[in-house]
């Protein structure tokens, strides 16, 4: 049971009372410690567990460019902008002396996703997109931090279908992604924490660049031999 009493003690603020400005502080500066804990541990621990996983995906997205493809992203909401964030890094190469690689963001085109998603219903928006423009030898890569996204999942079957190499990036216990056929690779970041598993999904592309352009660079060093920071 609450009274009146206890719920003003909970809540300050609605009866006229101004919170200890200290006490908000020292709780936001542990909330703040904790969450970075956390982010730092969540990554640290899906790179332990996945690195041979994240080089097989590497080796698939170089095999795409190697023999002429192209690379399509999808994603909804914050997953949508990092689709966008992929695709990016590989047009436009932030390291000097990396070329540009083809890669398309489906989630680009407002006109094509409304009309599809008006006309046919919202799980066809990425489907149709990789039927108009998806060959044999592309890649897909679809982002989803529950891995239960049905349009992804349409795209995905589809691009099966076609002979696309298919990677998904997916959160919690990677859904129907981490279990469908259609996926030649998934990658999961273990946690419930939707927050971790976009910042550690940051992380797994921003390395899988590096690593595909370090495969298609027979004139380069090892890994390791640029500075990620040149030519920013």
């Amino acid at each position: 049971m609450t009274g009146p009493g206890t719920l003003e003690s909970l809540y300050p603020f609605l009866h006229g009372r101004k919170q200890d400005d200290e006490a908000v502080q020292a709780g936001l500066l542990e909330s703040l410690r904790q969450k970075a804990e956390h982010s730092v541990e969540t990554k640290r621990r899906f790179f332990e567990d996945n690195a041979e996983a994240v080089v097989a995906v590497a080796r698939s997205i170089a095999a795409v460019y190697r023999n002429k493809g192209r690379l399509f992203t999808m994603g909804n909401g914050g997953s949508s902008c990092d689709a966008a964030h992929i695709a990016v890094e590989f047009q436009h190469p932030v390291t000097a002396g990396r070329p540009a690689l083809p890669a398309e963001n489906l989630t680009a085109d407002v006109a094509v996703m409304t009309a599809v998603g008006n006309d046919l219903g919202f799980e066809h928006v990425y489907l149709r997109q990789i039927v108009a423009h998806g060959r044999p030898g592309d890649g897909l890569i679809g982002v989803s931090t529950s891995g239960n996204s049905a349009n992804l999942m349409a795209a995905f079957d589809k691009a099966r279908e076609i002979g696309l190499t298919t990677i998904g990036l997916a959160g919690m216990e990677g859904g129907a992604m981490a279990h469908s056929p259609s996926l030649d690779h998934c990658l999961v970041v273990r946690t419930d924490s939707i927050h971790r598993i976009q910042e550690c999904h940051v992380a797994i592309y921003h390395i899988l660049w590096d690593l595909v352009h370090t495969l298609l660079a027979d004139d380069r060093g090892g890994l390791g031999s640029d500075d990620d920071e040149a030519g920013r």
